[in-house]
This record gives C-alpha cells, structure tokens and sequence, in this order.
C-alpha cells in the first residue's frame, strides 16, 4: 500500500488577542458589568469604611434632633430618637451584608461539596443526600426563621446560619445537576484516563463548569438573605439593638404618617444592592462563558464504569505477552430485568513490546469494549463477567480505581477518537497537557509547561509555543488529533491504546497520523493496540491482526497472512467489502441520458 509523503500542516491565524484577555478585563469593558460592579463597591467600601465615614456614632441620640431634616449635623437627617440617618445606613450595611455573607457562605459550605461529590460519585450517598434535600426544601423558610428566632434567641448571626442550611439545598441541586451531566464527557473519560485523580478532575474539569451557575445562584441567595433579613428585623424579630436595614424600615414604618421619607434611604440601599448583586452576577457569568467563541460541548457519551468482577484463573492455554495480554475475556451490562447481556465473549489478545496490533471488525463487533475493559472505563452498567487482563504484569480485572489510576498514563495510554470532544473547550491546548505532567509526575508549573511544548514538538506541531496557547476550537481536526497524541504521550507509557484514531481526518491528515505513530512506535519501542474498521490501515501499519465479529476473536495472525489468505467466512466478506481492486463505476448521468444510451 503506497504511503503518502508527510507535509507539515499549515499553521492557522492567531487568535486575536482579545479572546486570552483576563476575566476581569472582560468584566470591565461589559458596561453592565462595571456598573454593577461600580455600585456594589461602593456600598461595600462605605459599609467597610463606615467609622471614618459616618458623622457620628449609629447609636447616639438626642431627641431636641428627632425627625430633622437634611442638612448640617445630619446629612440625610435624623429618625425618631434623633439619631443620624447616614450614621445608621453605613454601620447598617456592615450588619446586613455581614449577615447575607454568613448565609451565603453556610449554604456553599454545605451545598456544593455535597453536590459536587453525588454528582460525580452518584451511588447511596447520591439516594440519601438528595431525600435530606427534598425534606429541608419541604420546610417553610420563614416558619423556620421565626421558630429558630423563639428558640434560639433574638441574634441576626444566628437566624443567619439557621437561613444558610436552608438554601444549601438549593446549591446542591444546581451542582449536583451540572456535574452529573458533565462527568460523562469525553474529556474527563481522557482525563480519567492520563491518571490524573478524582479530586483533580473534579477541581481542574468539573468546577470551571459550574462556576457559572453556582455564581448566579450566590446572587440570588445573597440577595435573598439580605431581604429576609430586612423582613425579619421589620416584623421586629432581630434583638433592635442592632443597627440594620431592617431595623430602620421597621423604625420608618412606624412614623411613615409623620415622615414617609425615611424609608427611601434604607429601601434605597437595599434596592441597589440586590440589583447589583443580580446583575454583577449575570456579567461576570457570560465573561467567564465567553472563550472567544467556544463551541458547546459534546453531547455526553459515557458515563464512569462500574465495578468488575474477580478474574477466572482457568486460562493458561498460550504464552502470555509481557506487555498486555487478554485471556477469556467476557463483559456483560445490567439489563432492566435483572439478566445480564454478554456483549464481548472469550476473548484472547496479546500484544508485546514494539508491537502493533490491530483489532479490527465493523462497529458493533466489541472491539471498543474490550479496549475499555483494558483501561477500566467500561460505561455504567458494564462489567467484565470473566477473564483475565494482564497489562504489563498486573492483574486489572476487579484491580481497585485507586490501583488502576496509577497504570494510566504512566504504562497504558489512550487516543480516543472524535478529538475535538476529547479536549476540554474551557482550556488551553497547552494547559491541558501540563496537567497530567504536574499530576501524575509530579512537575512543577514551569516545567510542565516546558515539557508540553517538546511534547508538541514531537508530534510535529509546527510552532508549538504558538499552538500550546490556543483553545481547543482554534486548532484544526488533525492538530487536535495530534495534540491527543502528544498528551497520551506525556507521561512515557508502555502500551497505547488508539480507538479510530484516523475517523473524521482526510485522506492527507490520515497518512500523516498513521506515520507519526509509526515513528512513535519505532523510537520508543511501543506496544500498540489499534482498534479500527479500516482495513486499510491495518495493512499500511500494524504486525498482527485479531478480528472480531459478534463480540468473538474469530481469526488472527500475523497482517500479511490474514489478509493474503484469511480462513474464516467473516474475514473473507470484510475484505471482498474493500472496492481497491474493482473498477471505477462510469460518471453518473441523468435518466433521459441513460436511456438514449441504451
């Protein structure tokens, strides 16, 4: 099979510099944004500053001032008790913003850990986290708040924390929501796969996916407890003793016959602080979201795998290769009825150092089933039933997850296919390849970086420096397939496992992955496990074929033999499917034409 000459791909236009600007930039040039934010700091600065700012004490009194108006001593004028209306409105916002910020940071406390860990993990903690959030969400905020107020006393920092464990459900939910959705994606599977743990998924993958939501949902809850705070001190149930908002609507309601302006300040700090709080939130979510045109993710594909059973030690029929070696391998998925159905059935693969072997079959045939078993990410509800699975002399099969991270990366690789869903849109190229280095190897940050680039280098990226600060979706299909390449790479693995590496990529792109991994496999003296339908491929690349049809290996050997004279009828009908040798059809012509022929 003739090979195509390798030509380096044609670098594409820089980014503009615009789209890798900060979060804060961003933030600043939304107009919406640096209002709202323009406000807000001012209302937390004059709260913060409040001492050097108020004229007098918020507690000081002298009824001969009671009810005076703007002007002199008293700016914005005085209340009942002739205490200084400006005075009560600094110290106030201390109080009341103090107080949201207890509930908000309660209700963080205990709804995004939670949420974070039952979306991801799912299981029993799943099943009862979220019957005690359905039972807390039951309860009546206020009924709550008043009975809290009876029992507990009249403290505002109380009623706080009690307000902060009844919004807590609501960040639960949203976490919890989002990451359940995410954890399938094929970038965290690929993560998963370089090694990195769970906790460093979670944090580097998962999170930059529900800062968005949980940010607005810390607006609203924020603005929130500030106005049921508000109401709670108007209904008098704060202690009075307290300077706050509510306070002073309480105070103003009291003489709104005699003098209704008292409640336009306090309404007035409230209202401008819950809109800012609202619309800061809105801005600062779409700059967080705006990557410069990020495409939306992937629909999700897998979920993670479930456990798998003990190996069946009754295989001993060949030698088994050092490297990987597959023995009897079934697996089975969880039916509704309680049965289960075998999709992979005895299978036997072996594939030794400097070896190349494909596994080839049409879609549907196991192939990429048994390669998931090898790496321990079988989809939810999959497991192996029986056999054995050696990879590089440790036994996986029922091997813990803990156990099985530490072989991927380090001595089992994996390229996927579809490499633009492989690779996380919120990061750069770059970044996304140090992560593994400073996770699995320990690297620090500048070397990470470092490495990545020599990475790019080696799989002929040109001009990696340039290419290592793009995003995902400002890369063609075939650089994206080789910076996969580049990070299975990373970690100077053993074994690479590349499913369909060459899907989607033209004719050219093809040929130059498929050389790259030839040379790959030459330098390094790599042993890989190439799973395609392409028999064209196995032809130009591998040393040994295995195929399989209906979950069974039903021939194998050495490529040359098996495609020169293959035994088995359902080897001989994929290769009678491969039109090289049969003649071109004529040009298509239209009916009329076809006819006058005849």
């Amino acid at each position: 099979m003739s090979r195509t000459v390798r030509t380096a791909e044609p670098p594409r236009p820089e980014a503009p510099a615009a789209r890798r600007r900060g979060t804060v930039g961003r933030l600043l040039r939304n107009p919406l944004g640096a209002l709202s934010l323009t406000v807000l700091a001012v209302i937390v600065l004059a709260a913060l500053l409040a001492p050097v700012l108020a004229p007098q004490s918020a507690t000081a009194s002298s009824l001969a001032d009671a009810f005076a108006a703007p002007g002199g001593a008293h700016p914005l004028g005085a209340d009942s008790a002739g205490r200084d209306i400006l005075s009560r409105i600094l110290y106030g916002g201390r109080n009341t913003l103090a107080g949201a910020l207890i509930a908000v940071g309660i209700a963080l406390l205990l709804g995004v850990p939670t949420g974070l860990f039952a979306g991801y993990r799912g299981g029993a903690f799943d099943a009862v986290a979220a019957w005690v959030v359905n039972l807390v969400m039951a309860l009546p905020a206020m009924v709550v708040l008043l009975a809290s107020r009876a029992i507990l006393g009249p403290n505002v920092w109380v009623l706080m924390v009690v307000l902060g464990v009844l919004v807590a459900p609501g960040f639960f939910r949203l976490v919890r929501g989002v990451v359940a959705d995410v954890r399938g994606e094929l970038y965290v599977d690929a993560a998963r796969i370089s090694g990195l743990s769970d906790t460093r998924i979670v944090a580097r993958h998962i999170l930059v996916v529900v800062r968005g939501p949980v940010i607005i949902q810390v607006a609203l809850v924020a603005g929130i407890a500030i106005g049921l705070q508000a109401g709670l001190e108007f209904l008098g149930v704060g202690s009075g003793a307290t300077a706050t908002w509510g306070a002073m609507l309480n105070e103003a309601f009291q003489n709104i016959q005699r003098e209704p302006a008292l409640l336009l300040w306090p309404g007035l700090a409230l209202g401008l602080t819950s809109s800012a709080l609202v619309l800061l939130a809105a801005a600062l979510r779409d700059c967080l979201e705006d990557r410069g045109g990020v495409p939306a993710r992937a629909p999700r594909r897998r979920t993670t795998a479930t456990a798998r059973t003990a190996p069946d030690p009754s295989d001993d029929r060949t030698p088994r290769a050092d490297l990987l070696s597959v023995r009897a391998l079934s697996v089975a998925y969880a039916q509704p009825d309680g049965q289960d159905r075998t999709v992979v059935h005895g299978v036997d693969l072996d594939v030794r150092p400097g070896q190349i072997v494909g596994l080839v079959g049409e879609s549907g045939s196991g192939k990429t089933q048994t390669a998931f078993s090898v790496l321990g990410i079988l989809p939810e509800g999959g497991r192996v039933s029986s056999g054995s699975i050696l990879v590089d002399g440790h036994e996986v099969v029922g091997l813990a997850e803990r156990a099985h991270r530490t072989l991927r990366g380090r001595t089992v690789a994996y390229v996927p296919q579809e490499p633009m869903s492989n690779l996380d849109p919120a990061f750069t190229v770059g970044s996304q390849l140090a992560e593994p280095l400073r996770g699995v190897l320990g690297l620090s940050r500048r070397e990470a970086a470092e490495r990545a680039l020599e990475l790019l280098d080696l799989v002929e990226i040109p001009d990696p420096r340039q290419v290592a600060r793009r995003y995902p979706h400002e890369i063609s299909g075939g650089m994206a397939q080789r910076v996969l390449i580049a990070g299975a790479m990373s970690c100077d693995p053993k074994l690479l496992i590349a499913d369909e590496p060459t899907t989607a990529l033209d004719v050219r792109v093809q040929a130059e992955i498929l050389d790259l991994l030839r040379r790959l496999q030459e330098e390094r003296g790599l042993g890989v496990l190439l799973v395609t339908h392409n028999l064209g491929v196995v032809a130009d690349l591998c040393d040994r074929v295995a195929v399989m049809n209906g979950g069974r290996i039903v021939e194998t050997g050495p490529t040359a033999e098996l495609l020169g004279g293959p035994h088995d009828p359902y080897t001989r009908t994929l290769l009678g499917a491969v039109l090289d040798k049969e003649p071109a059809r004529a040009p298509w012509q239209p009916r009329t034409a076809r006819s006058a022929t005849a």
